[in-house]
């Protein structure tokens, strides 16, 4: 059965089905369901693996599985990183479970997939897709944590939302750096903007829109001007997805209308400050060029997140200037 991801994002005990698969691009609503598991699942005893643990060692889970007895707590199961190559391991599990609850997490899995397959047609497993989040529902999320706060206005909760970028994640740290702050519960603009370091971003939305641009004088110079905050690597990364994404969404709209119409109807909307950078944008991108950036960004985005060695400044920069060089081509 497919659950709607925000039916069980604050319940998770909506969920009958003992094997679960939680999938999609939304890390950060899919670190909250893991929260919400393990909260309502306290009292049971809760193992945490990687796929890479299972292939490498399957007794592990099954060891863990037929240990079940009637003096034991219930045991939930969390798998993490999953993908097409434990399918068959699942196949075999689903033999053997009983009270045991399984939830394995994977990132993107497009419709061929294996693992998403076998899930999807089985009428006894579950699964939960986690889109991207929107506007909506992360105002949603705002309105939620700062509850009871003053001086949370339109432009303040604005300011909040664009500053995280459209990741869960970092709208969560952000909140939660607000809440130890504004103690007094009162918000106010000047310190809000001060505590979200807006400046450091606002400096890399410049350095981002004169690479998009293939505005190499200018780009060159942000890039010895602009400070990178190594805790903020995925918010730049993110940064440039979202403003690629929005530009493959103009290449799909009809010929005939004008560049100001097709910004107009882009979801979430370009904030209006940015548009005449955005339509500029616009007639250096074509879709052939943006999906070799979207596939390069991917890339880095997963060295990012696997390697502690690699100089990541060095190779974030080294895209800014590989963007900059296919504006022009």
């Amino acid at each position: 059965m497919i659950y709607k991801s925000y039916l069980i994002e604050k319940n998770i005990a909506a969920i009958n089905e003992n094997l679960v698969l939680i999938y999609g691009e939304n890390v950060g609503l899919q670190d909250e369901i893991k929260k919400e598991i393990k909260k309502t699942f306290k009292d049971s005893e809760i193992l945490l693996f990687n796929q890479d643990e299972i292939l490498k060692n399957s007794n592990l889970i099954f060891t863990e599985i037929a240990n079940n007895s009637l003096f034991e707590k219930e045991k939930i199961i969390l798998i993490d990183q999953s993908s097409d190559k434990i399918t068959k391991t699942i196949e075999e599990l689903s033999q053997h479970l009983d009270t045991q609850k399984i939830f394995l997490f994977a990132e993107i899995l497009d419709k061929k997939s294996k693992l998403r397959n076998y899930f999807e047609k089985s009428k006894n497993f579950a699964v939960v897709p986690c889109y991207e989040d929107n506007e909506q529902t992360l105002k949603r999320i705002v309105l939620d944590k700062l509850k009871g706060f003053r001086g949370l206005n339109t432009e303040n909760i604005n300011v909040i939302i664009r500053n995280a970028n459209l990741d869960r994640s970092k709208l969560n740290n952000e909140l939660n750096k607000i809440v130890t702050f504004f103690q007094n519960k009162v918000v106010d603009t000047v310190n809000l903007e001060k505590l979200l370091n807006i400046r450091v971003n606002e400096d890399f939305k410049f350095l981002r829109d004169a690479a998009l641009l293939g505005d190499k004088t200018k780009t060159n110079s942000l890039l010895s001007e602009t400070y990178f905050d190594t805790d903020k690597n995925i918010f730049y990364i993110n940064s440039f997805y979202q403003r690629l994404n929005n530009l493959k969404e103009i290449t799909k709209m009809e010929k005939n209308k004008s560049y100001e119409q097709k910004v107009n109807q882009l979801k979430p909307p370009i904030f209006w400050k940015e548009k005449p950078n955005f339509i500029e944008q616009i007639k250096k991108w074509n879709d052939k060029k943006i999906n070799a950036k979207l596939d390069e960004l991917y890339c880095l985005e997963c060295i990012f997140k696997s390697s502690n060695v690699l100089n990541k400044e060095i190779a974030l920069k080294k895209f800014i200037v590989d963007v900059c060089v296919s504006a022009n081509s």
